[in-house]
């Protein structure tokens, strides 16, 4: 389903405000899911106005410095934030890509980038995304990990509001984050399209080759 925005402001603190609650636990990477849903999360909603990519420089699963702009400039780019003791929003929202991305030419396939910014860099280590991202998405993907106020204020430049992982008294782990995917398009570097966690394997299936194409699905 998709709904053309009226104001993209509006849009903007809708996704802000539309948050998931996972917790992890003690560890173990099971626990309850509470989700806040705006009308705004649903998948393919085109913004009048697109978002700027944000200016991030974190660091990928080898260790190194990643530049998310200057890597993924002129890229068909899906960008997503959560984290692996996520139960199961994060890891079937990078599921559901994986397996439509699957489903483009090999050409386009090594084309789209998938970045996941982790919203619990304590625990999501370089090492730890490296082994969670195959298993839980794909390895072509990318996972970012620094500073958290440098993820948050990254975060908040596409309205997706995160809150820092936050240790319940029975030992259990939340972490608050919005589950918005947003597309950005190789022809301007900006995102124009905003997904939510309903979105499905086909949703993604269907647009994908238009993103790769620079097109509005």
């Amino acid at each position: 389903m998709r709904k053309k925005t009226v104001l993209a402001a509006a849009l903007v603190v809708a996704a802000g405000l539309t948050l998931s609650a996972c917790s992890g636990g003690d560890d173990s990477g099971k626990g309850p899911v509470a989700e806040i849903s705006a009308q705004a999360n649903r998948p393919g909603t085109v913004l009048d106005q697109p978002y700027a990519k944000p200016n991030l420089v974190l660091t990928d699963t080898h260790g190194k410095k990643y530049d998310l702009r200057e890597r993924t400039k002129g890229k068909p780019t899906l960008i997503y934030f959560g984290y692996t003791h996520c139960p199961d929003v994060c890891p079937l929202t990078m599921s559901n890509i994986a397996v439509a991305r699957k489903q483009l030419p090999k050409a386009d396939q090594d084309k789209l980038q998938v970045v996941f910014v982790t919203t619990d860099p304590e625990r999501d280590t370089p090492a730890e995304l490296a082994k969670w991202l195959p298993s839980a998405g794909d390895p072509s993907f990318t996972g970012l990990t620094g500073d958290f106020a440098t993820i948050q204020a990254g975060a908040r430049q596409m309205g997706i509001g995160i809150d820092p992982p936050k240790k319940e008294k029975d030992g259990s782990v939340v972490s608050m984050h919005g589950a918005q995917v947003i597309a950005f398009s190789p022809k301007t570097d900006r995102g124009y399209v905003l997904y939510g966690e309903d979105t499905t394997v086909d949703d993604y299936a269907k647009d994908l080759p238009k993103l790769v194409r620079g097109e509005n699905p």
